[in-house]
């Protein structure tokens, strides 16, 4: 699959933009804080409706604005498909796909898969485990309806069930409705649960070569997904700490508290791991992702680079280039420096500068 065009309205810093991808490799560069990574956000945007930053709909719009729309061409196994999103200050966004709006964002994921690596990837080992279950819950969904229906519906209850927990404190008699909540959680987060372990499961299959490869066969990396809760227990354990869930107006165990280990050998490299193999694993994470994405739709995703290579040493480059030559790259650089120039094939660059773009030839 591949990004064919983006057109942009009021988004970030772009008033109007519209930009021809080719199907190789795609260089954006510039000085900082002219734009490039708010190119990549939009591709980003398109295909999971939301942004890799976190942000929130109206952050996105161009100060002074009140609404920005994007429009992206995308190609998959030779079918064209326009995809619409239409943001706004204080209501939802709209999204269309070939021109029909849809009701729920779970209709777009599957026509765009991305992979999006940035620096701050490269910390995600050693970072809070909240990232970690971003990471999961991101590559999932882009993957798996069932999974984003199930883990939208799982979030909407914890909300409602820690509201009512703060509301019993004031309203006591409300205690006899949280079994209600209690039930909708379990089946939800058993889902969840059961999903996540088969996902790393399919995610150590690939992982494993790929690192063992970029670490000269020196090492050999095991992902372990750590549950905050077995889902045969989860029930049970609910009801046990239903006093302190109370006290607490929290709810403190389930699917939101879960976590993934990296471990080499007997060594769990995201407390004791040096920072050279906390990157090179965060490196085989992001690699492994496309692999799997291949493995599962039977099709490439589209690879966002937002000034990751800057952050690699050569060895580390080399390998990451020489992995995506067969897949559609956007990669966004400061300079077009010599490395950068002799190591691969380049198809399209651009500069950006001041929220335009000059295609350079």
């Amino acid at each position: 699959m591949i990004i064919k065009t983006i057109e942009l309205n009021n988004f970030r810093n772009y008033e109007n933009l519209k930009i021809d991808f080719d199907y190789g490799t795609n260089i954006l560069y510039g000085d900082n804080a002219q734009g490039k990574t708010n190119i990549l956000e939009s591709a980003y945007v398109s295909g999971t409706t939301k942004s890799h930053k976190g942000s929130r709909d109206k952050e996105m719009i161009r100060f002074g604005e009140n609404e920005s729309h994007i429009r992206s061409i995308v190609e998959k196994n030779g079918t064209v498909y326009q995809i619409d999103m239409h943001l706004k200050k204080n209501r939802s966004k709209g999204i269309a796909i070939n021109r029909v709006p849809i009701k729920k964002a779970s209709e777009l994921f599957g026509i765009l898969n991305i992979v999006f690596f940035s620096p701050e990837d490269l910390n995600i080992i050693k970072n809070g485990p909240a990232e970690r279950r971003r990471f999961l819950d991101s590559e999932i969904c882009q993957l798996d309806k069932i999974y984003l229906s199930d883990l939208t519906k799982y979030n909407k209850t914890l909300n409602q069930r820690n509201k009512l927990l703060k509301d019993i404190y004031f309203h006591p008699e409300l205690e006899n409705t949280l079994p209600v909540w209690d039930m909708q959680l379990i089946s939800y987060g058993r889902r969840i649960i059961k999903r996540r372990k088969k996902f790393t499961e399919e995610l150590n299959e690939i992982i494993y070569g790929i690192h063992k490869n970029i670490s000269g066969g020196r090492e050999e990396l095991v992902l372990k997904y750590e549950p905050n809760i077995d889902e045969a227990f989860f029930e049970d354990e609910l009801k046990r700490l239903k006093p302190r869930d109370l006290k607490y107006s929290q709810t403190s165990v389930g699917p939101h508290r879960d976590d993934i280990s990296f471990f080499i050998g007997d060594i769990d490299i995201r407390r004791f791991g040096s920072q050279g193999q906390q990157r090179t694993s965060a490196l085989s994470l992001k690699l492994s992702e496309i692999e799997l994405v291949k493995k599962s739709i039977g099709d490439t995703p589209v690879l966002l680079l937002d000034d990751v290579l800057s952050e690699l040493d050569s060895n580390r480059q080399n390998y990451l280039l020489n992995s995506i030559h067969d897949i559609q790259t956007v990669i966004t650089c400061t300079g077009l420096d010599e490395f950068v120039k002799n190591r691969f094939q380049i198809d399209k660059v651009f500069e950006v500068r001041g929220g335009e773009i000059f295609e350079k030839t």
